[in-house]
């Protein structure tokens, strides 16, 4: 039986991050988060797929 249930990232499409071990790549907008798996867009290196179980990408506040 499994105490925490499956790993489901805070992150939703639409809010901006950075990546905390590649900081050149810039901002990136969440494009969709299932699960652990979360797809991000960002500035200077594209879309990539991250393991948000495994890297906690760093939530900016957003704009006014």
């Amino acid at each position: 039986m499994s105490v925490g249930g499956p790993f489901q990232s805070f992150l939703e499409p639409g809010q901006i991050v950075l990546h905390p071990d590649y900081p050149d790549w810039g901002w990136g907008q969440v494009q969709s988060a299932i699960g652990e798996r979360v797809t991000v867009n960002f500035q200077h290196q594209g879309k990539v797929l991250i393991d948000a179980s495994r890297i906690t990408l760093r939530l900016l506040p957003k704009p006014r």
